[in-house]
């Protein structure tokens, strides 16, 4: 009998998630949160797991070599720009996605982190404690009736038109790989080109992968294409946005405010300079950790993992591989 160990590269995973595991008859290891690659090896080399769910830090082609029982990768959540796909490919290792089950829960928080920067609830919060009453002055902006762009239009994105609708701003989006039936659906605007989107928001939310084409999105040329004034908010992934140019564009007043779950480089420098700057909002990629999606995508990570080594069938959706695996040689 091969491998019954299953790695989850974090401290910890759903319960549910566990008792799953316990019942199907495998074992459960944990790595420490962004753990060395060279003690992942070590870790991996050690267990040989048939299955990993991967949470925090790389996973990279080193760590694939060292476990020649592995026969999948599961994302816990759907960013898989922390794990070498390439390599899996070539090994005919499938990378699946808990597609959608965290989604809800982030687009909540790219809805708390808009109101928060629009509102300007840091600066004023910290002000009113440090001894300042800002009211005499003070001239706020009213959300209803702008316009949020949205670069990406998945589950997330979708979620996150909902709730704008709700509270009257107009919503645009851009995504070349969405369905016209998704945009209708939804009562959102379908943009064609990123810049003209970019260009006409008030409020920019980023809800697309990262990927070579889109790191750097918003870097200097773009963010000064932003109206004057605007706001910019990204809870996909920080390597979307060349952050010394935000910082720039934010002192410049190009950019009034943004609201950050994620950042190039997790976790950031502890003398990162956003931290100095309190237009911009910062929290520490806890967009989908909600205890209701931690339940759904942990569960979701798991049964993945079980339906490709028990050979049962697992929508193409959730398979981030599935065009290099269908081009492998039988």
């Amino acid at each position: 009998m091969g491998s019954r160990n299953i790695l989850v590269t974090g401290p910890a995973i759903h319960e549910q998630a566990v008792r799953l595991i316990a019942d199907k008859g495998y074992q459960v290891s944990y790595v420490p949160p962004y753990t060395s690659e060279d003690d992942l090896v070590r870790i991996v080399t050690e267990l040989d797991p048939v299955g990993v769910v991967v949470r925090m830090g790389r996973f990279g082609e080193a760590a694939i070599k060292a476990a020649p029982s592995l026969r999948v990768l599961s994302k816990h959540g759907v960013g898989v720009d922390n794990i070498d796909v390439d390599a899996a490919s070539r090994r005919e290792i499938p990378v699946i996605v808990a597609a959608g089950a965290n989604a809800l829960s982030v687009a909540e928080h790219a809805i708390a982190l808009l109101f928060a920067v629009v509102k300007r609830i840091v600066p004023l919060d910290s002000g009113l404690r440090a001894g300042r009453w800002e009211k005499p002055g003070f001239s706020g902006k009213e959300l209803a009736g702008m316009t949020v762009g949205l670069v990406g239009f998945g589950a997330i994105a979708r979620h996150t038109a909902v709730f704008a609708r709700g509270f009257s701003l107009k919503v645009k989006a851009f995504d070349p790989f969405a369905d016209e039936a998704a945009f209708a659906e939804a009562g959102v605007q379908r943009v064609a080109d990123v810049d003209d989107l970019i260009a006409s928001s008030d409020i920019l939310s980023l809800h697309c992968p990262l990927t070579p084409d889109t790191r750097n999105l918003l870097d200097d040329r773009r963010l000064g294409m932003m109206k004057p004034g605007s706001f910019v908010i990204n809870t996909a992934r920080g390597g979307l946005i060349d952050e010394d140019a935000l910082l720039r564009a934010v002192e410049s007043g190009q950019i009034a405010g943004a609201g950050l779950d994620t950042f190039q480089t997790e976790p950031p420098a502890e003398n990162h300079p956003f931290w100095q700057n309190q237009r911009i909002v910062v929290t520490p990629h806890i967009g989908g950790v909600t205890q209701e999606a931690n339940v759904r995508v942990g569960v979701d990570a798991v049964e993945g993992i079980f339906a490709i080594v028990e050979g049962r069938p697992l929508g193409r959706e959730r398979i981030v591989n599935h065009r290099a695996l269908a081009k492998s040689p039988a």
